[in-house]
């Protein structure tokens, strides 16, 4: 039975967002470059055409709903919505800056609670958000609620990484490092949802039909391995959070570890890192 206090949760969840969303922007192109594929997928999973009206969950600092808007054009609509204060006012300054501020709106709040306009969306986008609520059930039915029949939601999540990968391989040293405890089990986080069976239920139960999967390699490229351990110390609220209550020398000591095995998945030739991950995309039919 879980003991999560939510609204504890979703508290340090937005200051944990809004403490990184300057360093997201900073490290936007790396992200994007990996990433894209998977915006477009969504898009293309969730029959988005010109003229649709789309919603983007944790849209973070606008993705996938900058490219969203881009292909419902101007007889589109698009809102967004994030947690994060801070991440929407960056994906403001992007769809301003990229002419989108007549397609894209912005509305914070969590998709648990967020008041959504009913049976108005033909699409529901997604991108590696699900995972981080605390109540799936809650959050899923009020997506459900927002689609027209027959409206289509496509999301994507993590898979859970094998052991010999450069993100695994990154958070077992920080735990061990720092003597952390791993989280309850049922905890929100990044690999939450990665049992297939398990997430397909929950959509079931919500009320989606025709649900669909397929999976999809993602790879980030660093220039070095240094440039690996300072995106991910920069980008990851939670590792920042274990970090604060390190000593200067503690810290320092970590990061150079976590450089280090960086280092072992590192292009010999031109010293190049590449991160890389399996994604898990859903779609399912109102």
């Amino acid at each position: 039975m879980s003991t999560l206090d939510s609204k504890k949760y979703k508290e340090a969840e937005r200051q944990s967002w809004d403490s990184v969303a300057n360093n997201w922007q900073k490290w936007w192109k790396t992200i994007e470059r990996g990433a894209e594929k998977v915006s477009r997928r969504l898009i293309e999973l969730a029959a988005i055409k010109p003229g649709s009206k789309v919603l983007d969950i944790a849209t973070g600092i606008g993705e996938p709903a900058i490219t969203a808007a881009n292909q419902v054009g101007n007889s589109g609509h698009v809102l967004a919505t994030d947690i994060s204060p801070q991440m929407l006012s960056l994906a403001k300054q992007r769809a301003v800056s990229l002419g989108l501020q007549d397609v894209i709106k912005f509305k914070e709040g969590d998709v648990e609670t967020i008041d959504l306009p009913s049976s108005t969306f033909d699409a529901v986008l997604c991108r590696w958000g699900l995972m981080f609520l605390p109540d799936l059930k809650a959050g899923l039915s009020n997506i459900y609620r927002s689609l027209i029949e027959g409206g289509q939601f496509a999301a994507a999540v993590w898979a859970s990484p094998v052991q010999d990968t450069l993100i695994a391989t990154t958070m077992n040293i920080v735990m061990n490092e720092t003597n952390s405890k791993p989280p309850p089990v049922g905890t929100p986080g990044t690999f939450s949802l990665s049992d297939e069976n398990s997430l397909k239920s929950s959509f079931m139960i919500s009320g989606f039909k025709g649900l669909t999967i397929e999976r999809m390699n993602v790879s980030f490229d660093f220039k070095s391995p240094e440039d690996f351990t300072a995106f991910t110390s920069e980008t990851a609220g939670p590792l920042q959070e274990i970090l604060a209550n390190q000593t200067t020398k503690k810290k320092d000591q970590i990061l150079k570890t976590v450089t280090e095995a960086a280092r072992k998945y590192a292009d010999n030739n031109a010293g190049k890192v590449r991160f890389e991950n399996e994604a898990i995309l859903i779609v399912g039919k109102k």
